[in-house]
């Protein structure tokens, strides 16, 4: 299965083994709770995962790789103790916790967060020694003599052997104890979580014109050449940092992430298309509604791939605005929320207005820090409550005004956070206005529109802004144009056709 598909159903089996009865307990029983053995190729997002559905499910995760652990730290350390039996007293060996064990306890203890998920990577690659204290784990869920928590599901992942020499083939006796779930990588299922985490703009288009190389292992005489979903995401991060600083991103770059040479080399010489487009079009000149006259000239000319390229830089430049969008309503949201509690408990009047408003301050910062140390919170999520955690702080209400006039004063730093909100939704408007206008002028309702609404639709920031603030010019495209099966049908169409091809593009 895909791993979106392998997701929901561990948040399923998350969901169900947590699920617990009138009395309180677990409605399955942790000695029929099986681990989940996640089992897929290198780098196809099996940890990234994990990460999500413990936010989602708003539980703690402890991630080990267990290649980087000894059977000393894994069981723990042995020690004597004496004991007596029948009259007669033994020295007897016990054993330390182990470290895994014992970093759960410290997650439940820091986060004060009960239940969560154990998870441990590449675990069919441990050594000799080690192995049999991974078949114990998975049989019975302990390190040793120390057991898993109750209210902590084990999810163990690894690769096939194809991929691994190190790999260790599971006997009978412990798949039978185990869910073991096989993960395949999928570029289309990727690419949603590609679009929705700011991976950059060339690396999608690219990898759309050709999604043939989203995921590859071949084995000749030079060796292994691989490329993989973790490559194309580190490559990115790496692509937006070194774009920021002025450096240009060449084929030996790529070559450390992208490891095929026949790839990287395509890649490099889309890089440099791409970044040529992105001079020859001004697609900031578009998105601001004054596009060059040039820019008219040079899209009515160009081939497909060309144009469907510069709708990729035109998204890509929209991204930036409705991701501003969602982080100020973000930031308006979570202070309203604050604002609307302040109020309630003004009107129980059961303190002074200005130790409410403190109090309500301190606890909602005391949540923040917790949901951070949980983990609950991405950087995009952490980044507003910090800034409204700072707004906050800059209101200082006295404890002698009256309901109304300390209220007015809470009020004040949000009136303007509604203005920068409405400020940056305007802005966002009208660049996606002008652009649609500029495809329209220049290609009317045809295939590049298609594809550029489809795309609209993927980003679930752009989707959630347009849902509140319908455009005429989206909900017309997106009824008229049938946007999922009409623009798979152009790209199908157009990587049968070669219409984009990397000889092509390296003689630029």
């Amino acid at each position: 299965m895909n791993i979106k598909k392998a997701k929901d159903e561990i948040k399923n089996t998350v969901r169900a083994y947590l699920k617990k009865d009138a009395d309180g307990e677990y409605i399955i029983p942790a000695i029929r709770q099986r681990p989940i053995l996640l089992i897929g190729p290198p780098g196809v997002g099996k940890t990234q995962i994990m990460e999500q559905i413990a936010k989602e499910c708003r539980i703690g995760l402890v991630s080990y790789t267990i290649t980087h652990h000894t059977r000393q730290s894994a069981v723990g350390l042995p020690f004597i103790v004496e004991e007596e039996f029948g009259g007669k007293k033994y020295s007897v060996t016990e054993y330390t916790m182990s470290e895994i064990i014992a970093s759960v306890y410290r997650k439940i203890k820091e986060s004060g967060i009960p239940e969560g998920i154990l998870f441990i990577d590449e675990i069919n690659c441990v050594s000799e020694t080690l192995a049999p204290t991974m078949l114990q784990f998975l049989q019975c869920k302990t390190f040793g003599n120390q057991q898993v928590p109750k209210g902590w599901i084990i999810v163990a992942a690894g690769n096939p052997s194809e991929y691994n020499k190190s790999v260790r083939e599971f006997d009978m006796v412990t798949l039978d104890r185990v869910r073991k779930i096989d993960v395949d990588a999928d570029f289309n299922i990727w690419k949603e979580y590609a679009v929705n985490h700011h991976i950059n703009r060339a690396i999608i288009n690219y990898l759309e014109l050709r999604p043939n190389n989203f995921y590859k292992v071949e084995a000749d005489i030079d060796g292994m050449q691989f490329v993989t979903a973790r490559g194309w995401e580190d490559l990115s991060n790496l692509y937006d940092a070194y774009q920021d600083i002025g450096i240009k991103v060449d084929e030996d770059i790529i070559a450390e992430f992208i490891q095929h040479d026949d790839t990287a080399k395509d890649v490099a010489a889309y890089f440099a298309l791409y970044e040529k487009y992105k001079n020859d079009y001004g697609i900031q000149e578009i998105l601001d509604g004054n596009p060059l006259k040039q820019s008219y000239q040079n899209i009515f000319d160009a081939s497909f791939d060309e144009r469907v390229s510069v709708v990729n830089l035109l998204i890509s430049g929209l991204e930036v605005s409705f991701h501003k969008v969602w982080l100020n309503k973000l930031v308006t949201d979570m202070w309203y929320e604050f604002l609307k509690g302040y109020k309630a408990k003004l009107e129980e009047k059961s303190m002074g207005t200005g130790t409410i408003y403190n109090t309500l301050y301190e606890e909602r910062k005391s949540l923040f820090e917790r949901d951070k140390k949980a983990g609950f919170l991405n950087k995009d999520e952490i980044k507003a409550n910090e800034h409204l955690i700072n707004k906050l702080s800059e209101t200082e209400i006295s404890s002698e005004k009256d309901i109304d006039a300390a209220f007015e004063e809470a009020l004040s730093g949000f009136e303007n956070q509604r203005k920068i909100l409405e400020e940056s939704e305007d802005m966002a408007s009208e660049q996606l206005e002008n652009v649609f206008t500029f495809i329209e002028e220049i290609l009317g309702a045809g295939q590049e529109m298609v594809v550029f609404v489809t795309e609209l639709t993927m980003n679930s920031e752009i989707a959630m802004f347009l849902s509140d603030n319908p455009s005429e010019k989206y909900l017309k495209y997106n009824s008229e144009l049938l946007v999922g099966t009409k623009k798979e049908e152009i790209m199908s169409k157009l990587r049968k056709d070669e219409i984009y091809s990397g000889e092509h593009i390296r003689d630029f």
